[in-house]
């Protein structure tokens, strides 16, 4: 009998049914190595180093949030990826010194038969935010395009309905005056089975892990297809995706934040000390590597 979640379904996996160059490419890494093929670094960010640009960030997310809450202004930002590439992660550092009651995280859970029988956007509207405040969606109505897609959830006329509706959905709240920020974290395959391998082995973060993270490991092709189709089809000018390569959580994290206060015009906004995004993991869509 295994203590291990889903009976040991991820390294089962690992074992039986990974592609060949990723079982190797995990066996060779080291802690700190780096194992996608094309990403442009080779090793982790030094913490010490990391910790000196995320210093000044944090006090420019203070600045931001102070004006927000004075200001009436309302943001949202969408963290989307694939499974393992981040998100939670970030959202926690992008939150960690921010006041709870103005910047609210969204993570919703399964729809409630109610829901289920709603318009589709009707859920995501009730968690929009208020004048003064900032919301972080933990993947949002883009699980209908990529998510619900892939595992069969919603039927091809319920997605089309959904991609027809969505310019305008989006164009409504830009209209409205909200500050709209689209996130895609990316992480290569290999790095992504090294994570699940990770978190089924430590329980601490075995919580993390799902049955659609179990189902989807054989699902990577799928997904593939269906993000190149998403971010075709909703990247727009008016609110166009930021993507980050993610294999390097420090980096992704701090291009997250970047991103964010860039976005958002506040007093006492240091542009100097924000800094530009690193090129090279953060860009559009084209930057996302292809199948």
């Amino acid at each position: 009998m295994t203590d291990l979640p889903f009976d040991g379904a991820i390294s089962r996996f690992f074992r039986k049914e990974a592609p060949k160059a990723i079982r190797k490419a995990i066996e060779a890494a080291g802690k700190d190595d780096l194992i996608t093929p094309g990403y442009p670094y080779a090793e982790e960010m030094k913490r010490k180093d990391y910790e000196a640009v995320m210093d000044g960030l944090q006090r420019q997310l203070v600045r931001m949030q102070a004006d927000i809450k004075a200001t009436g202004k309302r943001v949202i930002v969408i963290f989307e990826g694939r499974d393992a590439a981040g998100k939670g992660g970030t959202i926690d550092v992008m939150r960690e010194n921010l006041n709870p009651r103005v910047c609210n995280v969204v993570a919703l859970s399964k729809p409630s038969d109610r829901e289920a029988a709603s318009w589709y956007f009707q859920r995501y509207v009730d968690w929009l935010p208020a004048a003064g405040e900032m919301s972080m969606f933990d993947r949002s109505w883009y699980n209908r395009a990529m998510v619900e897609h892939v595992f069969g959830f919603c039927t091809p006329v319920q997605r089309e309905t959904f991609f027809r509706q969505l310019p305008e959905f989006e164009h409504m709240l830009v209209d409205e005056g909200f500050v709209l920020v689209k996130l895609w974290l990316e992480v290569g395959q290999a790095e992504q089975l090294r994570r699940f391998l990770a978190r089924e082995q430590d329980p601490l973060k075995q919580w993390k892990l799902s049955s659609i993270d179990i189902d989807g490991l054989g699902k990577w092709d799928a997904y593939c297809t269906a993000i190149d189709e998403t971010m075709q089809r909703s990247h727009f000018e008016f609110a166009p995706w930021t993507v980050i390569l993610s294999d390097d959580k420090k980096r992704a994290r701090i291009a997250a934040i970047q991103s964010v206060l860039h976005a958002v015009d506040y007093a006492g906004k240091d542009a100097a000390l924000i800094g530009s995004r690193d090129p090279a993991i953060c860009g559009g869509p084209d930057l996302r590597p292809k199948g």
